[in-house]
This record gives structure tokens, C-alpha cells and sequence, in this order.
């Protein structure tokens, strides 16, 4: 299994040491600026003079607010991802499908409940963009892989995108706010366990 997914994690790419540290002064500044005004709040504008350097570097480098935002959550998509590679069980290897895949849901829920705004607006950028996002890739593939060991004869691929809806940036906003983040939490966890059974 780990060989298929390790294929979608991919490598970040190398850059020279100026564009680094650019990137790295943008990134630090859309944070802070998100994290104090709220990021529908914040223009590029804003990121770019917070971070002193210029509208066209912002630009050229990230295209809109929903590129910053993909680069703000890159690093933790990553983290994420290397534990589901070879963190320990159960979101590791090591443990049986079932308990892979809610080890899955409750570290995803964690990791969208705490960057709601960030991975909204990475998703709902233009018709269609949550599904071109290299993460998204990831965690489908896995979830599918799940799925399968856990019923070898279902549809698992078309069963993980139904499942990964549901656990989607809007989806999953509307569920906390009705009804609370553990409430959404064991919800959409109910969902998945229905899958595996």
C-alpha cells in the first residue's frame, strides 16, 4: 500500500536560496494576517506589503489567495501524510483496514477543523479544484486502498470519493456548525465505519 500513496507525496521542489526566503517571508506574513483579521479579511495586497516584497513576486509565485492558501497548508498535508506512510498504527501501518481508516477520519477532522478557512478557500477556488489538488490524490488513494481491504468486492474508489465528500471543507462547516466539531466528528466517523462493515 505505502508504495502507491508514496508515489503522490512527490518531493517539494528546489528553488534558489532568494525565491526561498521570499517564499518563506510570504508564507510567515499570510499566516499572521489570517490568523489576526480572518483570511476572506485579507488581500494579497495586504500579504505582499506584510511581507516586503512586491505585488508581482506574490503573484507570479502563488496566482491567487487559494495558492497561498495550498502553500500554507503544504506543510501539514505532509506531516499528515508521513504518518499515515509509517507513523505508528493505527493511522500507520501495522493495524487492520477498519481501524486505519477511523484513525483517518479523526487525524483528517483534526487537520481540517483546525485550517477550515485555509483548505475552504483551497477548495473552492474555481468549480472542481479540491479535486486537483495533489493531497486530494492522497487521501483518496488511501482511503480506497482501505475500503478494499476491508470489502474486497465493493466499489472502493467510487466509495472513498462519497466518503472524502463528506469530510469536504463546506460539508464538513455546515456539520460544526450545527452541530458542534465532536457531534460532525462522530458523524462522518459513523459514515466510515458503515463503509468497512
Amino acid at each position: 500500500m505505502s508504495e502507491s500513496l508514496e508515489l503522490l507525496v512527490g518531493r517539494p521542489v528546489k528553488e534558489r536560496a532568494d525565491a526561498a526566503r521570499n517564499r518563506e517571508k510570504v508564507l510567515a506574513a499570510a499566516a499572521r494576517l489570517f490568523a489576526e483579521k480572518g483570511v476572506e479579511a485579507v488581500s494579497m495586497d495586504a500579504v505582499a506589503a506584510e511581507a516586503g516584497v512586491g505585488k508581482g513576486t506574490l503573484f507570479r509565485r502563488f496566482g491567487d489567495k487559494s495558492g497561498l492558501a495550498v502553500a500554507l497548508l503544504d506543510s501539514r498535508e505532509r506531516d499528515l501524510q508521513q504518518r499515515i506512510l509509517s507513523g505508528p498504527p493505527p493511522l500507520g501501518p501495522g493495524a487492520p483496514a477498519p481501524e486505519r481508516l477511523t484513525a483517518f477520519v479523526a487525524a483528517y477532522l483534526d487537520y481540517l477543523f483546525a485550517h477550515l478557512d485555509l483548505v475552504r478557500m483551497s477548495e473552492t477556488a474555481s468549480p472542481g479544484a479540491r479535486y486537483r489538488i495533489g493531497a486530494y490524490r492522497f487521501w483518496h488513494r488511501h482511503v480506497a486502498i482501505l475500503l478494499a481491504e476491508s470489502r474486497p468486492r465493493c466499489d472502493a474508489d467510487a466509495l472513498s470519493h462519497a466518503l472524502l465528500a463528506a469530510m469536504g471543507a463546506e460539508a464538513a462547516a455546515v456539520l460544526k456548525d450545527a452541530y458542534g466539531p465532536a457531534r460532525a466528528a462522530a458523524a462522518i466517523t459513523t459514515l466510515a465505519t458503515a463503509l468497512t462493515t
